[in-house]
């Protein structure tokens, strides 16, 4: 592998090359988008609607052309209309090739994340960086198919927090398992990938690897995409002049354990794989009301030989069947829950959640079960592109824990949650983005309260995120920015445990999908 250094030094030099030498779609079907620059996409399907969900990510367009992402239009160079090396600089997709017959459209673009940064708080003077290249291809095929693949290779040096986080859990947050980089850095790689077939006007069934999202808020407490990317096939349906809506996802999740208790010689350790099914069904009982209805299950893992037996359970595609039939409290990991989106005036959403996962307080720490709250207010105050948010989770007791079987039960995949990024305790977040023209303002503030377990020391969190920055080329949101990550959390009872970061640093990146680091 070439040092990290030369990469760096070379990626910087290709921008170069992109930015002064060279349809808006800034959208990954294939897993929900970058939440800052969805929000426009947001807006737009914040209007009463009684044919739009917006509760379940990624989106179809196939099913409604308001779901396609809504990216900054403003328009550079205005009398400047015919200028290939200004397009594909500042408007259009790197690649982007049609064909009218047969019809078929490919795009090829980058996948960039270069960043350089400097933790304050940090007493050695290290630089933090991370450096990741990567493609994105996506097209369509006739008017009923559609194809997207992503890859991406990455060296980081984190700071502490992040850093201790990954030694101990041997993952990135939401982006996989890693190796050695230089000592003291982190050196991984990603990949996703779907198709999509809208079968007729009423179905669309997708297979691929990626991630979903259940719910209007920032976090979620049913699903979320803040775990790595998962093979999956989900099958979707509309009805009743696109009232109702209902998913169907099958999905091979993994723990990060061996897969047997033999491994053979030569041979590279397999790891222990799990079968998920969710289900989502979304109902528009107003055009300013959407209720939803959702069932999760993680099916026993397979024997020490690796060995797994579907029953028909997880097979069933009936909602809250499975609950009758199991319950909370099976062999078998179920999560049940419920959504509500309101959407009482023009620009403001009112959302929230309710999650039980087991009731029997058989782990002795409490029944498991959450709530969300939160509200979206877009064009605050007339304001264009101004949007506030606010949002308040709690998870309680042993949520996302089996109450049967061992922690290989769990509701979760590659050692994090398949839902709420702090796993558990409460939080409150205030979310502020800001857009005039290109240029962007965006700042997010956390406050976590996790109680203490047998394993785990009651502490308090405390994040604030925000950036400043100019979006180069909204196709596939290249932009730079640069902006301060602090965080402080304080353990309570013990002494010394208490952390702090003062993050400050400056990138160019293609803001595609989502990162959690604020935990």
């Amino acid at each position: 592998m070439i040092k990290s250094i030369s990469y760096l030094h070379f990626s910087f030099f290709f921008i170069f090359l992109l930015v002064t030498l060279n349809p808006l779609r800034a959208q990954l079907y294939g897993q929900p988008s970058n939440y800052q620059f969805s929000l426009l996409t947001q807006k737009q399907l914040a209007q009463p609607d009684s044919s739009i969900h917006s509760g379940i990510l990624p989106y179809i367009p196939f099913f409604s052309k308001k779901y396609e992402a809504v990216a900054d239009s403003h328009r550079l160079f205005k009398y400047i209309t015919r200028d290939v090396a200004l397009d594909k600089t500042f408007y259009t997709d790197l690649i982007d090739l049609h064909l009218k017959e047969p019809k078929f459209n490919l795009r090829i673009n980058p996948l960039l994340n270069l960043e350089l940064g400097r933790d304050t708080r940090d007493t050695t003077p290290s630089r933090l960086y991370t450096n990741t290249r990567g493609f994105m291809v996506s097209g369509t095929v006739g008017n009923d198919f559609y194809f997207e693949s992503t890859f991406a290779e990455s060296q980081s040096f984190l700071p502490d927090y992040l850093s201790n986080y990954a030694k101990a859990s041997t993952i990135i947050p939401g982006q996989g398992r890693w190796k050695i980089f230089k000592t003291t850095g982190f050196d991984y790689a990603n990949s996703a990938g779907i198709v999509s077939w809208q079968a007729n006007k009423h179905l669309n069934i997708q297979a691929g690897h990626g991630k979903q999202k259940i719910g209007d808020g920032y976090r979620s407490l049913l699903l979320s995409d803040n775990s790595f990317n998962y093979p999956y096939i989900r099958f979707t349906q509309q009805w009743w002049k696109g009232r109702l809506q209902y998913s169907h996802i099958y999905a091979s999740l993994m723990n990060l354990v061996s897969a047997s208790t033999t491994i053979p010689a030569n041979t590279e350790r397999l790891f222990q794989k799990k079968a998920a099914a969710f289900q989502y069904l979304s109902l528009n009982l107003h055009k300013r009301l959407n209720i939803g209805f959702f069932q999760g299950l993680i099916w026993q893992t397979p024997d020490s030989k690796n060995r797994m037996r579907l029953g028909w359970e997880y097979f069933n595609p009936i909602l809250y069947s499975n609950l009758a039939v199991l319950g909370l409290n099976n062999a078998n990991n179920l999560l049940v829950g419920t959504t509500l989106r309101l959407v009482p005036f023009k620009n403001v959403v009112v959302y929230a959640q309710w999650m039980a996962d087991d009731l029997s307080n058989q782990l002795k720490t409490g029944n498991g079960w959450g709530v969300q709250g939160g509200v979206k207010y877009f064009d605050a105050f007339t304001i264009k592109n101004l949007c506030l948010q606010t949002e308040y989770n709690q998870v309680f007791g042993s949520a996302y824990q089996s109450p049967v079987n061992s922690s290989m039960q769990d509701y979760s995949h590659y050692g994090q949650t398949l839902a709420f990024t702090p796993f558990r305790g409460s939080e409150f977040l205030m979310l502020g983005d800001y857009k005039f023209k290109r240029v962007f303002i965006n700042a997010r503030y956390h406050f976590q309260n996790m109680g203490g377990t047998q394993k785990i020391l009651p502490s308090t969190t405390s994040i604030l995120n925000a950036s400043i920055g100019y979006l180069i080329n909204p196709a596939y949101n290249l932009n730079i920015n640069m902006g301060l990550l602090s965080r402080s959390q304080m353990v309570s009872l013990v002494k010394g445990f208490d952390s702090y970061t003062n993050y400050i640093y400056f990138s160019i990146r293609t803001s595609l999908f989502n990162t959690y680091y604020d935990f």
